[in-house]
Parts: C-alpha cells; sequence; structure tokens
C-alpha cells in the first residue's frame, strides 16, 4: 500500500506529459499564447495534423526517444498505452499485441495483428524490435490498415522512419549512456551535404553493450558465463533532390546482435504453497535459472531500402523498394525440468530468410476539382524463410541410487522450406464536402500464395498450399462542428492468409493435431466512433475512440509450456539407423482457429499547464473475448474443460484422454488475450531556466498496468495491478545543442511476475533393457517466468552541433 501511495503522489507532483514527449514528426514552435504545437503526421500516405485524421494515432518524436532514454524499440510501448512489444526468447521474431487480441511470432509467422514499416516498406518486427537509433519518427496507427499501405493488418500498424540526411548544413550528434547493472551505450550520426542543396548522406550507429535481462544460472557448470548482449549497427542515407519534381533516396542498414541468456526459474511454492519445495528456493527477485549453460543467440540483418518519388502536374508518384535479409541461429533446452544434472540438451535452429517488397502509387498533390484527395497503387511481396534445426530425444538411464545419466541423445534434422507471395492493387478517395465535412473510403483487392514443405532427415513428410483472393475495405466520414471540436466514425475490414505452425515433429500426427498447425485465413470487421478536440485556447488536447471488432478464425496460440500432447520419436542406432519408434509425452504450443469479438476505448488528455510545464494522460482499455471456439488444451479428466495441470502426465495418463488424437481439445469462452485490459501511461517535464545559458529540467513517466487474467489452464499465471516509474533530471543548453541527464528506470526496483508457467518438466525416453526403452517424464519444482526489468540508475550525456 505504501508503494502504490508512492506511485499516486509522485504522478500528483510531476504529472505526465503526452504533449512534448509522445508526438512524432514536426511540431511547430508555441508562441506566447500557448497554442498547441501543430502535430504532423503521415497516416493517410500525406502530411497531415494529428488532429484532423479520423484514427487513433500515438506520434513518438526523436526528442521525445532521447529525452526518455528508450534504447531499445520495445521502449515505445510505454508511450501508447494498450500496445505490447516483445522478442522471442529464442531471438526469432518478435511480437505486438494491440487492441485485445494477442500476436506471437511463432503462431502467425510473418502475418501479425500489428504490421511494422521501415521507410514506408513493411518489415519484420523481429528486425525492429532490437537498439534504435537516429529515428525521425514513429507511428503507431490503431485499427485495421491495409487500404492505404503495405500490407493488411487488423489491429494497426506502426511505421518507423529514419533521420533522412540535410541537404544545407554540416552536423550531427554524439549520445552516451551508462548505468549500474552493466549497460554501455554509444550511438551517433555525421550529417554532411555532398551536393548543397542536392545531394546529402547522412551516417549514423550503434554500440551497445548489457546484461540482458540479468537472470543467472543458479548452478554454474564448466565456468557458465553471466548473461550478455553485444549490438552493433550501423546505417548509410543517402539523398538527391537535383530539382523540385524528382527525389532520390537509398538507406543502407547492418545490423549485428550476439547474446547469452537464461530463461528465469521461480519455486513454484512461491506462487502455490502446497507445492513441493525446491532443492534451493528461487525466487522472482533472484533472477535465477535452472539451465546451466547459456542460451546462444546470434542475429544478423541487412536492410536495403529505395525510393523514388516523381511530381509533376499536381500528382506525385512514388516507388518504394526494399530487400531484407535475417540470418538467426539459437539454442534451446530440451531438458527444461534440468532432470540431468550437469549438461544441458539443445535443439539448435538457423534460419536465413530473404524478402523483397516493391509499391508503386501515385497521388495527388493539388486537391482534384477543389474537393478529392486520392491514392492508387500496386504492392508485391515476396517472402523466403527457409528454417532447420535438430530436434533431440534424450536417451536416459536412471538406477536407483544413482544420479539419473544421459546414454545417448538421438537428433532428428528437421527443415522447413517455402515462399509466400503477396500482390495486391489499392485505392483510397476522400471527398471534401464544403468546410467541415470529410468521407473517405478505400478498397485493396489480395491474391496471395504460398507453398512450404516440411522435411525430416531429408526426406519430405509434409507440405502444404494456400491461394486466396480476398477484397478489404476502409471507410470513414469526419465532420467539424468548430475548427476545435470533429467527430468521426470509421470501419474496416482485413485479411491475414492463413498459418502453418511449426515446432511440432511428430511423425505420427492425428487430423485433430494436424487441425491446430494449418489454419484457414483470418478474417476480421472494425467499427470505431470518436472525437477530437482542442481546449483552453489551444493549451489542451482531449480525444476519446470507442471501437467494436470481430474476428473469424483468429489463431490462439496457447501459452506458456502449451500442451501435452503424445509425441512419436524415431528411434536409432549408433549408426543412425531408425531401429524404430517410441511415444514419450511432449508438449507444445498448439494454435486454434476461433471467433473472437473486441470492444475498448482509448483516450488522450494533455495540457500546457503553465510555461514550461506540460502533463498529459493517455489511456487504453480493451477486453477481447474468445465466443465459443475450440481451442487445444489438456483434458485428462475429458470433462471438455480446461484443466489447471500441476505436473506432466504420464504416457498411460496422457494416452487414456486423448486415444488416437494425441491430444485434446476444449470449447471455450475465454479471454483472447493476457494482456491486462486496462493500461495508462501518466507523463510530465518541466524546465525553467537557471542562467542565461544553462536551463535545468525534470521529467516524468508512469506506466500503470490493470490486473489481467492468464491462461485458464494454470490457476497461477494471473497478474495483479502495478506501475513503473521512471525519473529524469539534468541541464542542457536553451538551444538543445547539450544535456547531461541522470535517470532512474523502475525507480520504486518494482519486481513482478509477468508470466509463469505450468512446471517445468523433462520428457525422455528411459532405458529398460538391452534393447528397450520406455517413456518417462519428470516434472521440476520450478516454473518458468518472465518478470519486470531491473531497476536502473544511469548517465546520459548528449552533444549535437550544426544540422544534428
Amino acid at each position: 500500500m505504501k508503494r502504490m501511495t508512492a506511485y499516486y503522489l509522485m504522478g500528483a507532483s510531476m504529472a505526465a506529459s503526452t504533449l512534448p514527449m509522445q508526438v512524432m514528426a514536426q511540431e511547430a514552435p508555441q508562441d506566447s499564447s500557448f497554442d498547441a504545437p501543430t502535430i504532423i503526421v503521415q497516416a493517410r500516405r500525406r502530411e497531415e495534423d494529428v488532429q484532423d485524421v479520423p484514427a487513433v494515432i500515438n506520434a513518438v518524436t526523436a526528442q521525445s526517444i532521447a529525452n526518455l532514454n528508450f534504447r531499445e524499440f520495445a521502449e515505445v510501448k510505454s508511450l501508447a498505452p494498450g500496445l505490447e512489444l516483445t522478442t522471442n526468447a529464442n531471438g526469432i521474431g518478435g511480437n505486438a499485441r494491440l487492441r485485445g487480441v494477442n500476436f506471437d511470432a511463432n503462431a502467425s509467422g510473418n502475418n501479425g495483428t500489428v504490421e511494422f514499416y521501415f521507410n514506408d516498406a513493411p518489415i519484420s518486427p523481429g528486425v525492429i524490435l532490437q537498439q534504435m537509433y537516429d529515428i525521425g519518427q514513429i507511428e503507431v496507427q490503431r485499427g485495421p490498415q491495409g487500404t492505404l499501405r503495405g500490407r493488411a493488418s487488423p489491429s494497426g500498424s506502426i511505421t518507423i522512419t529514419t533521420r533522412k540526411p540535410d541537404l544545407n548544413q554540416f552536423g550531427g550528434y554524439a549520445d552516451w549512456t551508462g548505468n549500474d547493472i552493466g549497460t554501455l551505450n554509444f550511438k551517433g550520426a555525421l550529417n554532411v551535404p555532398i551536393i548543397e542543396g542536392i545531394a546529402g548522406i547522412r551516417v549514423s550507429g550503434v554500440w551497445d553493450e548489457n546484461e540482458a535481462d540479468r537472470v543467472r544460472p543458479l548452478v554454474r557448470t564448466a565456468g557458465a558465463p553471466d548473461p550478455h548482449s553485444r549490438t552493433k549497427s550501423y546505417r548509410v542515407v543517402g539523398l538527391i533532390e537535383p530539382a523540385d519534381w524528382i527525389k532520390l533516396e537509398g538507406t543502407y542498414q547492418y545490423m549485428d546482435r550476439d547474446a547469452r541468456t537464461y530463461d528465469q526459474a521461480i519455486s513454484f511454492s512461491e506462487a502455490n504453497p502446497a507445492a513441493a519445495a525446491s532443492p534451493v528456493l528461487i525466487t522472482a527477485k533472484d533472477r535465477l535459472s535452472i539451465q546451466e549453460q547459456p542460451r546462444i543467440i546470434n542475429q544478423r540483418f541487412d536492410i536495403y531500402n529505395w525510393r523514388a518519388e516523381l511530381a509533376q502536374w499536381g500528382q506525385r508518384l512514388i516507388y518504394q523498394g526494399q530487400y531484407s535479409k535475417q540470418q538467426f541461429y539459437s539454442t534451446d533446452n530440451v531438458d527444461d525440468g534440468n532432470f540431468f544434472i550437469g549438461r544441458d540438451v539443445n535443439q539448435t535452429t538457423s534460419s536465413v530468410a530473404k524478402g523483397t517488397s516493391h509499391e508503386i502509387r501515385l497521388q495527388n498533390e493539388e486537391r482534384v476539382a477543389g474537393i478529392f484527395d486520392y491514392v492508387v497503387g500496386f504492392f508485391d511481396s515476396k517472402l523466403n524463410p527457409p528454417t532447420a534445426l535438430t530436434s533431440p530425444t534424450i536417451v536416459g538411464l536412471v538406477r536407483p541410487g544413482a544420479a539419473p545419466a544421459i546414454a545417448a541423445v538421438v537428433t532428428t534434422n528437421v527443415s522447413r522450406t517455402g515462399r509466400a507471395h503477396e500482390q495486391s492493387i489499392f485505392g483510397n478517395l476522400t471527398a471534401h464536402v464544403g468546410e467541415s465535412t470529410e468521407v473517405s473510403g478505400g478498397l485493396r483487392q489480395i491474391k496471395y500464395s504460398s507453398r512450404n514443405f516440411l522435411g525430416v532427415n531429408g526426406n519430405t513428410i509434409a507440405a502444404d498450399a494456400q491461394d486466396l483472393k480476398k477484397l478489404i475495405y476502409n471507410a470513414s466520414v469526419k465532420h467539424n462542428f468548430s475548427p476545435d471540436f470533429l467527430v468521426y466514425a470509421a470501419t474496416g475490414s482485413s485479411l491475414r492468409p492463413g498459418i502453418n505452425v511449426v515446432g511440432d515433429f511428430n511423425i505420427a500426427k492425428s487430423a485433430l493435431e494436424n487441425s491446430f498447425l494449418n489454419l484457414p485465413p483470418e478474417t476480421s470487421k472494425s467499427y470505431e466512433i470518436g472525437f477530437k478536440s482542442t481546449l483552453m485556447g489551444g493549451r489542451a488536447r482531449f480525444n476519446v475512440t470507442a471501437y467494436h471488432q470481430t474476428f473469424k478464425n483468429f489463431p490462439y496460440r496457447v501459452p506458456n509450456n502449451g500442451v501435452y500432447y503424445v509425441n512419436t520419436v524415431a528411434i536409432r542406432n549408433a549408426a543412425g539407423a531408425v531401429t524404430g519408434t517410441a511415444q514419450q509425452v511432449s508438449s507444445f504450443n498448439f494454435v486454434g482457429a476461433v471467433p473472437v469479438e473486441v470492444n475498448g476505448i482509448e483516450s488522450e488528455l494533455n495540457v500546457d499547464v503553465a510555461r514550461g510545464f506540460n502533463v498529459g494522460l493517455t489511456a487504453s482499455y480493451s477486453l477481447g473475448k474468445i465466443k465459443g471456439g475450440n481451442i487445444p488444451c489438456n483434458d485428462l479428466n475429458a470433462d471438455g474443460i480446461p484443466d489447471a495441470v500441476g505436473s506432466a502426465p504420464s504416457l498411460a495418463e496422457l494416452q487414456a484422454a486423448v486415444g488416437a488424437n494425441n491430444l485434446s481439445t476444449c470449447a471455450v469462452s475465454q479471454r483472447s488475450s493476457f494482456m491486462p485490459p486496462f493500461t495508462a501511461t501518466l507523463q510530465s517535464e518541466y524546465h525553467t531556466a537557471l542562467s542565461g545559458k544553462v536551463d535545468g529540467f525534470v521529467r516524468g513517466l508512469v506506466n500503470y498496468n490493470g490486473k489481467s487474467l492468464g491462461d485458464p489452464g494454470n490457476n497461477f499465471d494471473d497478474v495483479g495491478a502495478y506501475a513503473l516509474a521512471n525519473l529524469y533530471a539534468g541541464i542542457r543548453s536553451p538551444d538543445g545543442g547539450w544535456e547531461i541527464a541522470l535517470f532512474a528506470k523502475n525507480l520504486f526496483d518494482t519486481t513482478k511476475v509477468l508470466t509463469r508457467t505450468t512446471p517445468l518438466f523433462t520428457g525422455y525416453q528411459m532405458i529398460t533393457g538391452a534393447t528397450t526403452t520406455a517413456a518417462a517424464t519428470y516434472t521440476s519444482t520450478y516454473t518458468g517466468a518472465t518478470v519486470t526489468p531491473p531497476r536502473e540508475f544511469g548517465i546520459n550525456v548528449r552533444f549535437l552541433f550544426g544540422s544534428r
């Protein structure tokens, strides 16, 4: 109670502002009348005041990223309540969740509920959710997307635009951050006009070392190292504008990340007092793992992005292209319960994904007939994401009075290959009816095809194909009752191709099992109404939006440890020849196609309290529910209701429950997302002149997360409400040429368990005779978990010159 009181007192004393720190794009300076800055966004492919766009847009400037010392892109979620950004533990892919539904790259592959764009071209979230630097602007746009930009996405889009060269002035900046938990971060940029007013180049980069999530091994085997992450990246941007009617732009970015991490474990008894005691008690604050060796992650990204614009006769023709190459390698210990002491048994995964996209569009610069704005275009995207991995099966020797030992590890080589190709034509027309009313509508015709193949030890065991065509739409109407108050309504539809889930390597899959691996396309419809207002003579903004969205065939992925299933594996001799098969208990995060309904409301209030003091509050409430969908589940008592399982079943118990289906299914009506329905952000900055050459400032950021419910099959993974507070203070030059800031993130050292699995277990084949084995499982007294980031105290020093 005292801690929560501290949060409220802090929020009341310093408040929080989304106006100066949560706006992106260009901000015009305020004049003496306190007029609100004009926030320019390009949500509809043309520059507009954000208050004139009939949609919810959270905008983040380069200045706000620097002011809040955001080093990783995932921190952007702090400025967009209801948005969740995470990366997968194996380093392959990233996840964005928005408006009441989950997205998991392992379940949805390259088809996210939220689409990411890098300099106007679609990009995998795993490339973006890294260290960030030299960003020009970020826009988080909520609601169905697709008739104006790139690929269709049902929940929203996030656009990232890098800084462009200044063609007239030399300049740059240097930025250094260090903290008390092992982070060193250097980034900077140099801007050089090659031909003044015509051509220029901008070079930027980042070098970062940190201790990842600071989870360390409980037992260090063979000198297991501490966690560590190192990122090196650079970017080169060239711009040529030889005349007013032509612009050419090119970007190359290289990023290299190497990491070694441990999966956090917590004693099950911490959450369940009735559970057996662990050999060593581990609490959430301990940040310890029962892994004995780290997970190895290697990531390499190459991005080539190019753009050409031609303007003539009041029209603009734009071509946007991109090629990306993503290389991943990671290890994943399959002895999750650490049954075999002294050795980790790793699955290795490697992938080299290559993608290209091309878009050409025509749009007006001068309004047609004084009434119409339009955008028409063609989009083409190809993806080739081959993946190879080793799937190990442990053959164990368990003898009375002796520690369990590994007799052999049988490795199955698995490959996933295929290609996806998407083409679409799109158009959007906006009619301005008089001075106060606007009607807009758009269509996109999508043609999608994919071919995928699953291979085991060089033999193709499964192949699937998908071909679909779909027309999606967006429409909106808005009316300005005054220059400071508008009301709007919008509707839209979206499409995501069916997915093929990788990770279940059972060589004897059932029909039910396959139905949770190969899913049909998802469609959705959304309805939204809201208003935007400017108050107090321009000193305040107050916006509110309510929405309703329905999904058909939404891919719901079972969280945490997944579902237990009967897994048939091959048994090989020392020469590698298959000598037979065996069944064992395994777990996997299967995916069910379910109907979902989402209802929500979003609002923001921003006020200039006084000159130099800004206050803002942004909030989101979104509740998504599965409406009578069939999902994979643990249902050992066969009552059709997901079981709360505390330990892995034996093979005989599981076989008795699932029969020839290999797993169970349940009809459910439950939440479709494990995020808290209610989230809010409070921000503030107060600054004042300390002398003619130095200003002082204090900044604050408080993120509140309401209570969330976890997996119904896990009685111990609900998350209570909590708040995280960041505080910044320092000095700077009045013209912004330098700044020195001290900061504290997670100021009150809040430790909250965000996800908690069921007890970790190990499935293996136990030697029972000279040539025989039997399936066996071991359930540990620990659960897997993720927790809030550790507290950090740090310093940031920035120096900027010229064009910056």
